[in-house]
């Protein structure tokens, strides 16, 4: 006979793990924050350890907890699998996409006909900026834009990235390349990098990488969103530095051009999913779709 803890304990801590916050772990499981304490205690106190490092804050697992939380994670995601494998047959219900904004909108949405046709498959885009989390959603797969993987999931490398400079043909005469100096001095636009991160694109790093002669260039516009500076830069408003992924169709059309070969490194596009989805066979075949357009 089986001896394990109450369920809901086991819950309350593989949700607290997971967020390393227990008001977060409460809206998941919809409980209070003391509720969530209280279950983590008793379980604590049923298998003498202490799971968390709560002080100095912020929240840690101990080494307890880290033996203990992944086995718990992917047992109760290979039982949520097994359930909805169970409770319905799944083979027409569509596959939930996680996606950015951008991505949807400038590289995906194009070419769902695409999608549809060469898999068969039906697929609900959810296109929001924040990280799906995959554990504690009902989304099957998400498209990442990361520099390196996490242990969250299963991470396959899809294709990598650069930013490159373009414009609208309008804005200059000469459709050929330009000189860093030329690019630099028309209007420039940028947008926020959502991640923070060091290496967010920007015309300050693409005049140090060039070397350009032309002093430190000033933008004329910020947006919060790449989409929209795109929009803005087929607008003629200015020139942007984009994923080259994000703006190959527009290249291809010839709403914008490319200032030059000279470009930023991005992040890689990544397709992430849980080893013990119950519907591998249809995910593998998104999957395998998503490398063919690589």
């Amino acid at each position: 006979m089986r001896k394990l803890p109450p369920l809901h304990a086991l819950r309350a801590f593989e949700a607290a793990a997971r967020h390393l916050h227990f008001t977060h772990a409460a809206e998941e499981l919809h409980l209070t924050p003391t509720a969530i304490s209280h279950q983590v205690r008793q379980l604590e106190e049923i298998l003498g350890v202490e799971l968390f490092r709560r002080y100095p804050r912020p929240l840690r697992l101990s080494s307890a907890g880290e033996k203990l939380f992944p086995v718990l994670r992917d047992s109760l995601d290979r039982i949520a699998g097994a359930i909805e494998q169970l409770s319905v047959d799944g083979r027409g219900d569509p596959l939930r996409l996680s996606v950015t904004m951008a991505f949807a909108s400038r590289w995906l949405m194009p070419r769902l006909p695409d999608l549809r046709r060469q898999t068969g498959l039906t697929v609900v885009v959810e296109a929001e900026d924040r990280v799906a989390d995959l554990h504690a959603s009902d989304i099957d797969m998400a498209i990442r834009y990361a520099e390196r993987p996490n242990s969250d999931a299963e991470w396959h490398r899809l294709f990598p990235d650069r930013i490159v400079p373009a414009c609208a043909p309008s804005l200059i005469e000469n459709r050929g390349q330009l000189s860093p100096d030329q690019i630099l001095a028309l209007p420039l636009l940028h947008y926020r990098w959502k991640s923070g991160s060091a290496n967010a694109p920007s015309w300050e790093r693409w005049h140090a990488l060039t070397r350009a002669e032309a002093a430190l260039p000033r933008t004329i516009q910020t947006f919060s969103e790449e989409i929209h500076a795109i929009e803005a830069a087929v607008a003629g408003h200015g020139a942007v530095l984009a994923s080259q992924h994000l703006i190959t169709d527009l290249l291809n059309a010839g709403s914008l051009i490319l200032l030059s070969d000279i470009s930023l490194p991005g992040p890689t596009y990544w397709a992430v999913l849980l080893s013990s989805h119950p519907r591998r066979d249809r995910l593998e075949s998104l999957l395998n779709w998503f490398r063919q357009q690589a």
